[in-house]
C-alpha cells in the first residue's frame, strides 16, 4: 500500500512539472535562455547591412571664366519702383518678356534675389558659361531661387537646352542642385515660338532630364557656383558638347521661384494674359500679376553671328548699330553686336 502511494505521488509530481512548463513557456533545453543571457542572435537569422553609397568621382570641372566675353544683355531694375508695387518696364507677356520679381496679387513683396540686372555668356573649347547678376541685398537670403540659361541652337525661338541651378550656396564649383533638360518632342514654344499662342496649347516643355537628381551618364556635365567676387552673381557651366559643334546660336537667361519650371516652357503658352496678370499699372485690365509671379528673364543674346533683328526673343537692335569707342578693335566687324538698353546703345563682341 505504501509503495503504490509513492508511485502515485511521483507521477502526480511529474505531471505538475510538465503542466507548469507548458503554461510558462519554459525551454527545457535552455536554448532561448542561454541566447538571451549571452546577448547573441540565433545563428540562422540574417544580419541586416546598410550599403555604403559610392562617392561620385569627378574627372573634369570648370575653372575660371574665359577672359573674353561672348554675350551680354542688361535687364530692368525693379527695385526703383518696388515701393509702388509695380515694375518699371520690361514685362510683355505676349512676347515672352517677364519682369516679375514680386509676390502674386498684392505685389507688396519684392524679391531682389530674382531681379536680374545683367546676364553674360562665355565659352571656351570645353565649357559654356551663363552668368546671372541680380539686385541682391538680402544677405540672410542669398541666392535663394532658381537660375537658368536657355540655348536655342536653331535660332528659331524654340529652346533646345535648359541648364538650371537651384539655390546655389557655394563659391566652389558643385553639381549639387544643377540639372540639364532638353525638349525631345520639340513642343517648346508651341505654334509661335517665344510669343504667346491663343488659346494656350500647353505641352510638356523641357520634359527630358539628362543630368541631375541621379540621372545622367556623365557626372561632370554641368556645374554652378556663386561668383567668388560677387555674392549677387551666379555662374552656371555646362560642357560645350551640348552645342553639338554649333557655332551660331542664341542664349536667354532666367531667374525665378516655383514658376521657373522646365515643364512650363514656353511659360506664356500655359496661361492666358488674364490668368498671368501684369506688373505694369499701365495695363489696367491685367494688373496686378496673378498666376505667374516671382519670375524674371533677360532678352536673348546672339552668339557667333550678326543678327538681322527678326530673331525671336532677341535683344532690341538700334536703328544703326555703331561700335562704341571702347569696343575692342581686335573683334571682327561681323561679330560686333549692339543692342538698345534703356536710352543707351550697348555693344559686345560675340566671336566664337
Amino acid at each position: 500500500m505504501k509503495k503504490s502511494f509513492g508511485n502515485f505521488a511521483f507521477l502526480t509530481c511529474m505531471l505538475f512539472l510538465v503542466t507548469l512548463a507548458c503554461v510558462t513557456g519554459a525551454d527545457p533545453g535552455g536554448t532561448q535562455t542561454d541566447q538571451a543571457a549571452s546577448g547573441t542572435e540565433p545563428t540562422d537569422s540574417p544580419v541586416p547591412t546598410t550599403p555604403i553609397p559610392t562617392a561620385v568621382q569627378h574627372e573634369m570641372m570648370p575653372s575660371e571664366l574665359p577672359a573674353v566675353r561672348s554675350g551680354l544683355a542688361g535687364d530692368q531694375d525693379s527695385s526703383i519702383t518696388a515701393d509702388q508695387k509695380r515694375a518699371p518696364s520690361g514685362d510683355r507677356f505676349t512676347f515672352g518678356s517677364f519682369e516679375r520679381p514680386f509676390n502674386s496679387g498684392t505685389m507688396e513683396t519684392y524679391y531682389p534675389h530674382i531681379d536680374i540686372l545683367m546676364t553674360e555668356f562665355y565659352q571656351d573649347d570645353a565649357w559654356i558659361y551663363g552668368v546671372i547678376t541680380v539686385k541682391g541685398g538680402e544677405s540672410s537670403r542669398g541666392l535663394d531661387g532658381k537660375y537658368a540659361f536657355e540655348i536655342d541652337l536653331d535660332v528659331d525661338g524654340r529652346g533646345d537646352w535648359l541648364i538650371l541651378a537651384s539655390q546655389p550656396s557655394s563659391t566652389e564649383w558643385t553639381t549639387e542642385g544643377v540639372e540639364v533638360w532638353t525638349d525631345s518632342n520639340k513642343d517648346v514654344g508651341g505654334a509661335v515660338p517665344v510669343n504667346a499662342d491663343t488659346p494656350p496649347p500647353g505641352g510638356d516643355g523641357f520634359e527630358t532630364l539628362v543630368f541631375g537628381r541621379g540621372v545622367g551618364d556623365d557626372p561632370d556635365l554641368a556645374w554652378s557656383r556663386i561668383s567668388p567676387t560677387d555674392p549677387n552673381s551666379v555662374q552656371i557651366a555646362a560642357k560645350a558638347s551640348l552645342l553639338g559643334g554649333d557655332k551660331a546660336f542664341m542664349v536667354g537667361m532666367w531667374a525665378g521661384g516655383e514658376d521657373l519650371d522646365p515643364a512650363l516652357f514656353d511659360i506664356n503658352d500655359h496661361f492666358t494674359h488674364d490668368q498671368a496678370g501684369s506688373p505694369l499699372k499701365e495695363f489696367e485690365f491685367y494688373y496686378p500679376i496673378k498666376e505667374i509671379s516671382e519670375l524674371d528673364n533677360a532678352c536673348r543674346m546672339a552668339i557667333g553671328f550678326q543678327p538681322r533683328g527678326g530673331e525671336p526673343g532677341l535683344c532690341p537692335l538700334p536703328p544703326a548699330a555703331e561700335r562704341e569707342p571702347d569696343q575692342p578693335v581686335s573683334c571682327p566687324e561681323q561679330y560686333v553686336v549692339c543692342f538698345v538698353f534703356g536710352n543707351q546703345t550697348v555693344c559686345y563682341c560675340n566671336q566664337p
